[in-house]
């Protein structure tokens, strides 16, 4: 094994810090960026394997999204542009956190279990961010890359969602589209065009749209993409990356959580805004009424205004398609009985976290799936899209049918399917607003969330507590779940479910209630709970 050699030499130049342990999550490895270099080395050796065992190319994404500007960050990503498969991110922590002796013999286990051919050639594309440590990192993926003889593309600066495009593109021999960020452009802007271009009378004020790029890349593509739209959406851009400071007070994260808007742009009522995060595969958008309140459309909202959208055009088309939503259990009640009860939508339920959601929605016909926070897409089996597109083409279909067919295949060409994608969702949200003629107000009214509080208790070991049925009700420690029922009661339209924090001991605690009064107050209650029946430290939650 001659090509360990190399791994050998060039690994004594990117020495992991002794005692440093980091998990690959959801998110992949993230943490201050002066921690990361001996990482991102091993990622390039990992991907490089990875590519071997599956003949495909494997994409590297250098980015901490919405972390704080001196993070940095990590994610692999698979051959049909999802996340990285969960038996290898098993891998990920193996190499990541052996310390630099031990590196070939974690290699060779690797090769071992997973029969790799190391005379296999192997692809890896590499992305970043705008985080000035993202340069010297990305580098040190190239550099493990290279150690292991594989070939790398260096895409430089993309979003994340980009860069699982470019993945998807190349390991579909282009069917996909062309792995390009002109050929990403191309594709979202035409089928942006053709799914507006029929919709009568639109003002320049409901072209108009106020984009917070949260002072990172997401920022730098929409402006490269603003002259393919020619003029079908103008866009204010603001937090460009020019003056403000990487996710600080702006962007998708920060409007979710502080529940206002980003500092830096300047709205009058009514007018629609969005933001996207760091590296923007989140978006959310919001207003303020005549009367200075702020409102979020989060991503149940905008999940709620995707499949009532696809299933009128299911409709109209006459095509059977299984359609559902998959939620988590951090979604609005509200959505979740709009869905049920009015739209007749069948709604999953998942674990927290965007591969639970992804996996589930790939069950259906027609899978939507947004996080609270922003991030999702829709997914659409090769079934469906066959039969979408020969409707489409179909000489015999009577005019209403054709549309709708032709309205579906374009949207389709509008859906990034492989991830989240702030720029993909925009579009996809500003045409349909277009198409139905629906201001953001209308849009917002469609149903009124329950108001809902989220805390955080302090536990000696979050490992006490243990979950089912998608986190909705805790298993562990005994007497927690009858505690929270019997609260939950004693609200109207009370509900609350608790679940442990994936990176820290902590208890994550959601509750939700008629009145903003009743679900602080049922918050805190099962806090309480929580503090006493799950080894809580520190000072008891106080209301």
């Amino acid at each position: 094994m001659a090509q360990f050699q190399e791994v050998s030499q060039k690994s004594t130049l990117h020495p992991k810090p002794v005692g440093l342990v980091l998990h690959y999550g959801t998110a992949g490895f993230r943490t201050n960026a002066e921690e990361l270099d001996h990482i991102m080395f091993r990622m390039g050796l990992l991907a490089t394997l990875r590519s071997k065992k599956t003949q495909a190319t494997i994409g590297v994404m250098v980015t901490a999204s919405h972390n704080p500007e001196e993070d940095n960050g990590v994610k692999l990503i698979d051959p049909m542009g999802q996340m990285l498969t969960p038996a290898w991110e098993g891998y990920a922590t193996q190499l990541a956190n052996i310390e630099q002796e031990e590196l070939l013999t974690a290699l060779k286990d690797i090769v071992e279990r997973e029969a790799i051919d190391l005379i296999q050639e192997a692809k890896v594309f590499v992305g970043k961010d705008t985080r000035r440590s993202s340069g010297k990192l990305s580098q040190a993926v190239l550099d493990g890359v290279a150690a292991l003889s594989g070939h790398s593309k260096d895409y430089g600066l993309v979003t994340t969602p980009q860069l699982h495009y470019m993945v998807c593109c190349q390991n579909t021999q282009a069917r996909y589209g062309d792995a390009t960020l002109e050929g990403y452009y191309r594709k979202l802007s035409q089928a942006f065009i053709q799914l507006t271009k029929n919709v009568p009378n639109r003002t320049d004020d409901q072209k108009h749209l106020f984009v917070d790029g949260a002072n990172g890349i997401g920022a730098l593509k929409v402006r490269e993409m603003e002259k393919h739209l020619k003029q079908e959406l103008q866009i204010s851009l603001f937090n460009d990356g020019s003056s403000g400071k990487l996710n600080h007070q702006c962007g998708a994260d920060f409007v979710k959580v502080q529940q206002k808007a980003p500092t830096g742009i300047s709205m009058k009522a009514g007018e629609r805004c969005c933001s996207f995060d760091g590296d923007a595969d989140r978006i959310v958008y919001y207003f303020s009424d005549s009367a200075g309140q702020f409102h979020l459309l989060d991503g149940d909202k905008i999940a709620t205004l995707i499949s009532t959208f696809l299933k009128e055009l299911l409709t109209q088309i006459g095509l059977d398609l299984k359609i559902a939503v998959v939620q988590t259990a951090y979604a609005n009640g509200s959505s979740t009985h709009y869905l049920e009860d009015t739209m007749k939508v069948l709604v999953r339920c998942t674990k927290t976290g965007v591969k639970h959601l992804h996996h589930a929605a790939q069950e259906f016909d027609i899978g939507v799936y947004f996080e609270a926070n922003g991030h999702g897409t829709v997914l659409f089996s090769k079934a469906a899209e066959e039969k979408i597109q020969q409707l489409s083409e179909d000489s015999n279909s009577n005019d209403e049918r054709k549309r709708a067919a032709l309205l579906l295949q374009n949207t389709i060409d509008l859906i990034n399917q492989t991830v989240g994608d702030a720029i993909s969702d925009m579009l996809l949200i500003e045409a349909i607003l277009a198409i139905k003629g629906m201001s953001v107000q209308q849009w917002d009214a469609i149903y009124t969330n329950l108001p809902n509080r989220q805390l955080k208790v302090k536990v000696l070991d979050r490992r006490v507590i243990d979950t089912t049925d998608a986190e909705r009700r805790a298993v562990s420690p005994a007497g927690l779940q009858e505690a929270i029922d019997g609260l939950v009661e004693t609200y109207r339209q009370g509900r609350s479910f608790v679940r442990p924090s994936g990176t820290e001991d902590v208890v994550r605690v959601y509750a939700e209630a008629e009145t903003q009064e009743s679900a602080d107050a049922l918050a805190n209650d099962v806090s309480l709970a929580v503090y006493r029946l799950a080894g809580g430290v520190r000072d008891e939650p106080k209301p």
